[in-house]
């Protein structure tokens, strides 16, 4: 299947190789240009990835019905792009939102681009930068029809069974954005047992701890083992990471939508807080969040020194 995508980020670059290497045709745009130029050139993609220079030529190179998958930081960004495509693109094309955008922005522009005879579908994707390698969860709001439609594509981005419609418009980044809140409450949870751990009387090996953990207890996960690779990296103390924890604004809308519907979630309201806190102390569960941020997503870490950097 043939499909654009703008932005080539951490996360938008590895599912346009996953694409690409998974056999459809893929018609990639960035705002800098080299960026889409060496990755279309990557010898990988078997030469089905083309890179254009503008968003006109991004729509011209697509046959209709198009569909172009947008992977932009949520807000402002992805509107801008949205409608530019809207003002190039013809009725039944569909756009993707694969950021993570609040679900009633989602709604809104699938009302919007409808009334222009264009579809939209909100996919929120989990992965981070391992999607390359072992597919992005996706969950998926729109039409039916429509998804339907573009489903070969999500199934090559997704791990076996790692795909779902979850409803209409909005559906997708709302499922998307609960998941996020959840992960704010198991990193919250591993940050404070490591704590634990690391402050104890016993000289404790936490990368050795973290990968016992991951074979028959009932705490094993994912998050754990990346835990544990990022106290291989840096040892125990974690000196190299400083305990500052961003927030990309999903966990607050949870606990928003949670407040709306009466329904209590202190576990997941006291992470949002605590990474608020961690904004105006060092401590070492901020310091075990921060690491787990950067080994899942990538996400830039600050040094103990203050600046930022790599971990």
């Amino acid at each position: 299947m043939q499909v654009g995508i703008v932005g080539l980020g951490r996360i938008g670059a590895g599912m346009a190789r996953r694409l690409a290497r998974g056999g459809h045709s893929v018609v990639a745009w960035n705002r800098t240009a080299a960026v889409a130029t060496d990755l279309a050139a990557e010898p990988e993609n078997g030469g089905r990835m083309t890179a254009v220079a503008s968003i006109d030529q991004l729509c011209a190179g697509l046959e209709p019905p198009r569909h172009v998958l947008v992977s932009l930081p949520a807000g402002d960004p992805t509107q801008q792009l949205i409608d530019q495509l809207a003002d190039r693109l013809a009725a039944d094309d569909v756009i993707v939102d694969t950021g993570n955008a609040n679900f009633a922005d989602s709604a809104r522009r699938a009302a919007e681009l409808e009334a222009r005879g264009l579809h939209f579908l909100d996919m929120g994707v989990s992965g981070g930068v391992w999607g390359l390698e072992v597919g992005f969860c996706a969950m998926v709001g729109g039409e039916r029809d429509v998804f339907d439609r573009f489903e070969p594509v999500v199934a090559t981005l997704a791990p076996p069974d790692g795909y779902l419609h979850c409803g209409p418009a909005g559906a997708g980044h709302y499922v998307k954005m609960v998941h996020n809140g959840i992960e704010y409450g198991l990193m919250e949870a591993y940050g404070e047992g490591f704590d634990i751990l690391h402050a104890s009387d016993y000289d404790l090996d936490l990368g050795a701890i973290a990968g016992l953990w991951n074979h028959g207890s009932v705490i094993r996960s994912w998050l754990l083992e990346l835990a544990g690779r990022a106290f291989e990296k840096e040892g125990n103390d974690l000196a190299g990471i400083a305990g500052w924890v961003a927030d990309s604004g999903e966990g607050r809308w949870t606990v928003a939508d949670a407040l709306a519907h009466d329904v209590p979630a202190p576990v997941i309201t006291l992470a949002l807080i605590q990474r608020l806190r961690s904004r105006r102390s060092d401590s070492y569960t901020d310091r075990v969040l921060a690491a787990l941020r950067n080994e899942f997503g990538g996400h830039a870490v600050k040094s103990s020194e203050g600046t930022d950097g790599p971990a």
